[in-house]
């Protein structure tokens, strides 16, 4: 079910694969960032612990 887009066809789907790589790119970054966030929170917080 492609909707018919002419003579950009090729524009609009690359502007399409980039904004979706983009997306992609962005979430794993944030999830990566949240990960190692939390990691040091939690050795942080032990080592305030263990005074």
């Amino acid at each position: 079910m492609m909707p018919d887009l002419g003579k950009y066809a090729a524009e609009v789907l690359t502007a399409y694969g980039a904004s979706a790589v983009l997306i992609v790119a962005l979430v794993w970054m944030s999830w990566a960032r949240g990960a190692k966030v939390k990691r040091q929170l939690a050795e942080a917080e032990k080592e305030a612990r263990n005074g």
